[in-house]
């Protein structure tokens, strides 16, 4: 782009941003934009970055008291987060955050074991403490797929309090799991390579079994009881689709992804409609990453045939949706220099000059907020593609043109962008020395 015309949009851009100071007063645009959506997709760049998650909750906190939202929907495993809905729900005997965090104990720990987390949901369980006995209480719930051995026990657990004979014939068809020591991916390996037979008919005839009962174990107590058979069931249904993924995972990228953010969707649509019996319309909030929560046709991943739950949830909810970004250009993050690998506070190097990012941060505004509804030449000029950066559980700085941008139309991907031009590492609630001796190294000299 000639000078010229880069200086003709940087102008345009800095007129019809909007500034943001960093607290919840500042978003009062987004939330007049959000409107009557029911369901609110609000990513982040990065899945170890402080700003993404404080100002998510922000917003969060704003949509549960002004717009009546009473679901947070999060990129974290069914069982794990559902102990955490317990908690801020009041309902069980978890004495603090901490506790009701812990079930979290699988790679990355810090994506919800980490402060802010802890604050938003101390907020939400105090939040839901002040409500009437007969008003919805908001709850914390879990989309992905990864718990396939903690769903499987969960099943075992419901059905041995409902039917027991039923829980024998579980446990004999989940046997077939047994050989791989709870080792999702070493079943999906020895699998999809015929080294072992397929568990796909056990998790298959388990949950049409289970949906077979339906009347029967979720009537007993009313609406505690159609909760928990909710919960087991989807247990199931996430067990069926964990078998399916981790099988996927050895052939070919675009396969697993699409089945991981499918279930996604039909978890988040399962949730509501089971939320709906209760007589109002549920209003969901959903926490992902960008490159899932952004809409995937507007991206190179989508050219290569990826669809993602933002595309999904547009495509069955279009008038109800709003999709909301975050950018950032440079700072520190939490981040992993492999799976399964420690976690690090690493620097993030400054964004491509080709990118939104380099692009936001040459306007020189530290925090904005864009409608990218605004009928604007601004806007028409980010329809262009552009590199946006991407940085997941893993950060590799070296290879970072290859490992974390793509090309992106941002105002096709997202509703509303954030742009936070310096960003912070996520705080773990545990401080390894590994992480904390990456704090002073995050921001070498001369930066």
């Amino acid at each position: 782009m000639a000078a010229h015309t880069q200086n003709i949009l940087l102008k345009e851009l800095q007129d019809i941003a909007h500034p943001l100071q960093g607290n919840t007063d500042n978003y009062d645009p987004l939330l007049e934009l959000i409107g009557n959506a029911r369901l609110v997709l609000i990513g982040e760049a990065s899945h170890g970055t402080h700003e993404f998650y404080q100002q998510r909750a922000a917003i969060t906190q704003r949509l549960i008291q002004e717009k009546g939202f009473t679901v947070v929907a999060v990129e974290a495993d069914w069982p794990d987060a559902y102990r955490v809905n317990r908690y801020v729900r009041g309902l069980d005997d978890d004495a603090n955050g901490r506790e009701a965090l812990s079930s979290f104990v699988r790679f990355p720990l810090w994506m919800w074991r980490n402060h802010d987390v802890l604050d938003f949901i101390e907020w939400l369980r105090t939040f839901n403490s002040t409500l009437p006995a007969e008003q919805k209480k908001a709850g914390f719930y879990g989309l992905d797929l990864y718990s396939l051995y903690t769903s499987l026990q969960s099943v075992i657990a419901y059905l041995d309090k409902v039917d027991p004979e039923a829980a024998q014939r579980a446990r004999h068809r989940y046997a077939c799991f047994e050989h791989f020591g709870e080792d999702s991916q070493a079943y999906g390996y020895a699998t999809s390579f015929n080294l072992a037979r397929s568990c796909e008919d056990a998790v298959v005839n388990q949950l049409l079994e289970l949906q077979q009962h339906t009347a029967e174990y979720a009537k007993r107590d009313g609406r505690i009881a159609e909760d928990d058979f909710f919960y087991a069931e989807q247990n199931a249904r996430l067990a069926r689709n964990a078998e399916r993924y981790y099988r996927t995972m050895f052939s070919g990228r675009t396969s697993s992804w699409n089945l991981r953010d499918q279930h996604m969707a039909e978890t988040l649509d399962a949730l509501i409609a089971h939320l709906d019996r209760s007589g109002n319309l549920t209003k969901a909030v959903i926490w992902e990453h960008n490159s899932h929560l952004g809409d995937a046709r507007a991206t190179s991943m989508g050219e290569e045939g990826e669809y993602n739950v933002g595309q999904l949830v547009r495509e069955r909810h279009a008038k109800e949706t709003a999709l909301v970004g975050f950018t950032t250009y440079t700072g520190s993050v939490t981040a992993a220099s492999d799976w399964d690998e420690p976690a690090e506070h690493k620097h993030v190097l400054p964004a491509l000059p080709e990118s939104y990012e380099a692009l936001f941060h040459a306007t020189g505004m530290p925090r904005f907020m864009l409608n990218l509804h605004d009928e604007n030449i601004a806007i028409e000029h980010l329809r262009e593609k552009r590199l946006e950066r991407a940085i997941g559980v893993v950060y590799l700085p070296r290879t970072e043109r290859s490992s974390h941008y793509f090309y992106a139309r941002l105002p096709d991907q997202f509703d509303a962008i954030i742009h936070i031009d310096r960003t912070h590492a996520l705080e773990p609630l545990e401080r390894t020395s590994q992480w904390v001796a990456g704090e002073e190294e995050a921001f070498p000299s001369g930066l």
